[in-house]
């Protein structure tokens, strides 16, 4: 009994944790140990919320996702774990070929705790339209109230990697146009931003490198063309998150008062060394 209540001390804090980080600390991905792994080994990965590609790692919390599966190919494998496990991702490399780790988060809520860290993340993720449309709309700017959701993807090479990503019917998501580990990268890596199945054209990509032995990520801001892809540059040997974020109005008396809505991609792969 008193181990199980540990067990739910942690979890509860792992809970308000994620809740409350993403004010200060935006980005959610899957950070897999290994980007690369042999036929019939293990698949290991964290999920992390953090900045600059750096961030705390949390556990396996059922209650804090509503799909965590791995796709490879048409196979669709859900991951099953234990509440509290870490890493989130441990389970057994079934087959060989390029593993799509899929990750939707639960719904958030999230209270801005100054009109000026509103103001910060707006002006950052290129949705600052949205600081005017709110004084339009009615509200004021001592409480902006907010639900957001994650929708992360991560690619994995067992053996020999062989496959492609596509769309995983996400509400909004990244599609790698090239496998990292197989296909010429000497041109960047192309990618397609999705949201509710369409293209998202013209809209900001922002791309994280993290080169061996740095303990952060450079960014990079990038657009995408009328059918929602950009090509990013990329390195040998280097680690990479992609991230776009949708951001819509909602109706805050239907909303529970939330007054907006933000939907997070991420893609998160390694370019191997040459």
């Amino acid at each position: 009994m008193f181990l199980a209540r540990q067990l739910l001390q942690v979890l509860g804090v792992s809970v308000s944790l994620m809740a409350a980080l993403p004010a200060k600390a935006h980005e959610f991905w899957i950070s897999p140990v290994f980007y690369q792994v042999p036929f019939d080994s293990t698949l290991l990965a964290d999920l992390r919320v953090g900045q600059s590609f750096e961030g705390s790692a949390y556990p396996y919390v059922p209650a804090n996702f509503t799909r965590f599966d791995v796709v490879r190919g048409d196979d669709v494998l859900p991951v099953e774990g234990r509440a509290g496990d870490r890493p989130a991702l441990n389970m057994r490399a079934a087959g060989e070929g390029l593993a799509v780790v899929v990750h939707v988060t639960r719904d958030y809520s999230l209270t801005y705790p100054k009109w000026d860290t509103f103001v910060e993340f707006t002006n950052h993720k290129d949705i600052a339209w949205a600081q005017a449309r709110h004084i339009e709309r009615g509200f004021t700017q001592d409480r902006v109230r907010e639900r957001y959701t994650r929708y992360a993807k991560s690619l994995i090479a067992i053996g020999n990697g062989a496959g492609a990503d596509r769309e995983m019917g996400l509400r909004t998501e990244i599609v790698a146009g090239a496998n990292p580990y197989t296909d010429d990268l000497s041109n960047g890596v192309a990618v397609q931003v999705l949201y509710e199945g369409q293209p998202r054209a013209d809209v900001q990509v922002e791309l994280f490198d993290k080169a061996p032995g740095a303990a952060t990520g450079v960014s990079s801001l990038h657009r995408t063309d009328a059918e929602g892809r950009v090509t990013l540059p990329v390195h040998a040997g280097h680690e990479y998150l992609v991230d776009s974020v949708v951001f819509n109005a909602l109706d805050a008396e239907v909303e529970g008062d939330h007054a907006w809505e933000s939907l997070w991609a991420s893609l998160t792969f390694k370019v191997p060394d040459e």
